[in-house]
């Protein structure tokens, strides 16, 4: 064998055996209710791990719900996670229920959780810690029942470092942590 065909040998083993942990990870991580960050580089498969973690839990039979926190505008996003009630802004023709409380007794996954803006994170601490919501024109919270899987392609400690992500969010979202295979 040349040089270069040991080190591919060698390299294929070792993604192999990451593979491995990370399934036998996926596995552990389904069967409890503890929320999970899942980092990587971007299609390294984030989302199809947050589907097996909600697909082989307890919470199985309840919704999957999945939003890209890159995808909307501050105000968007609010009113997505959380819902409005009837009258909160121009067009509010009817009350609507959030992502939290569709994905209530089921999994939320939020996706690119690193562009979240500091505003929100800040009330998505407090559904975290209180596992309560308030929708946007609401006076009262509603309870929900979710648990929480995030991802990001961002480094999320050297974020908290620059004061640009909640350490204290990052701390409640962190609970399990899995890192997908570089490509």
């Amino acid at each position: 064998m040349t040089t270069k065909e040991v080190n591919n040998t060698v390299a294929e083993l070792r993604d192999a055996r990451l593979v491995a942990e990370l399934d036998e990870k996926i596995e552990r991580y389904a069967r409890v209710s503890h929320y999970v960050l899942i980092t990587g580089e971007r299609g390294t498969g984030k989302t199809t791990i947050a589907r097996r973690l909600h697909e082989n839990s307890p919470r199985a039979k309840k919704d999957f719900v999945n939003l890209n926190c890159a995808s909307l505008s501050p105000e968007l996003l609010e009113s997505e996670l959380f819902g409005y009630e009837k009258g909160a802004f121009t067009g509010a023709t009817a009350a609507k229920a959030g992502l939290f409380e569709t994905a209530s007794g089921g999994t939320i996954f939020l996706d690119e959780i690193g562009e979240l803006p500091l505003s929100l994170q800040a009330k998505l601490l407090k559904a975290v810690e209180e596992k309560r919501i308030r929708r946007v024109g609401a006076s009262g919270e509603r309870a929900v029942d979710v648990r929480i899987i995030a991802a990001t392609s961002r480094n999320l400690k050297a974020m908290v470092d620059d004061r640009t992500f909640r350490a204290d969010l990052f701390d409640r979202l962190n609970v399990l942590s899995l890192e997908t295979v570089p490509l």
